[in-house]
């Protein structure tokens, strides 16, 4: 209350007010800078776990929120304040354009079916989302090809490749119907690269009861959710030199950021700031509970 009333009145007039002797206001608020000085030491300690487990992602958002999951009582405006003392500052995306696969060819082009379902998914495993990206290596490129559920931003398959073969997208794909095992009807929806246009790709979808779904022309926005997450895995996983040593190393690394990172424990703030393996669970127990 004396700090509060500070601005209008002497602190003198304030401790006769209440009873308080200036002396032992004195100590208390000594006491109090003690105290909070010893919190936001605690607090940074804590800071510099979650930054370096993020791989240095994480700015003010998402820390603040990691904390709280920890059990800590933290305003962002108090972790933006520590964060900036001591130069902890979330690595910032490089601008990505998206590179689509071939798309010149003349197999069959599906409609795009995800456009009239996106905005309305009610839960896991009804619309799918893959894409094929570089990784780079002083080896040459490694290709790797995802599989994405668009309710929980999860990597439900994927695999890497020293070729752009459609036996790339095709064994993702089997990875993630192993795992999932969806129902018939669910979307797959990709660009309109070559890969997803093959014969051998449209047979696996028709075999499982997919309905297939491709990007408008010249439009590879459409399958933004998947251009997004591989902006962030760049941005998170390759060295300072922009390539990894070999294909080795960079499968290696990629196996840890996407089943043992991005997938379990780093938050989305488009998931309410919980992991997709956390909000698939979440999901579930509100199910169970229905």
């Amino acid at each position: 209350m004396i700090q509060r009333m500070a601005a209008d009145y002497t602190v003198r007039e304030l401790c006769h007010a209440y009873d308080v002797s200036r002396h032992g206001y004195d100590q208390w608020r000594h006491r109090q800078g003690h105290d909070r000085q010893a919190g936001d030491n605690r607090l940074v300690v804590e800071i510099k776990a979650i930054f370096k487990k993020s791989r240095c992602s994480y700015g003010v958002p998402k820390m603040t929120q990691a904390l709280r999951k920890k059990g800590y009582v933290v305003n962002h405006k108090r972790v933006a304040r520590l964060m900036q003392t001591h130069g902890i500052q979330g690595r910032k995306r490089r601008a990505y354009k998206p590179r689509t696969t071939d798309s010149n060819h003349n197999g069959p082009i599906a409609p795009n079916r995800l456009a009239q379902v996106k905005h309305q998914l009610t839960g896991p495993d009804q619309a799918w989302v893959s894409d094929i990206t570089y990784i780079p290596t002083r080896e040459g490129w490694l290709y790797l090809a995802t599989v994405m559920d668009l309710f929980s931003r999860r990597i439900v398959g994927w695999s890497c490749s020293t070729s752009l073969r459609s036996e790339l997208v095709n064994l993702a794909f089997v990875r993630a119907l192993r795992h999932r095992q969806p129902s018939p009807g669910l979307i797959s929806h990709s660009d309109r690269g070559v890969q997803y246009a093959a014969a051998s790709h449209r047979r696996l979808l028709e075999a499982y009861g997919v309905v297939q779904s491709m990007s408008r022309k010249g439009n590879c926005y459409d399958n933004a959710a998947a251009e997004a997450f591989f902006s962030l895995l760049k941005a998170e996983t390759l060295p300072e030199s922009g390539s990894f040593k070999s294909r080795k190393e960079a499968f290696a690394e990629l196996f840890k950021y996407i089943e043992t990172e991005y997938n379990r424990t780093r938050i989305h703030s488009s998931l309410g700031y919980v992991s997709p393996v956390d909000f698939e669970i979440q999901y579930a127990k509100l199910h169970e509970i229905a």
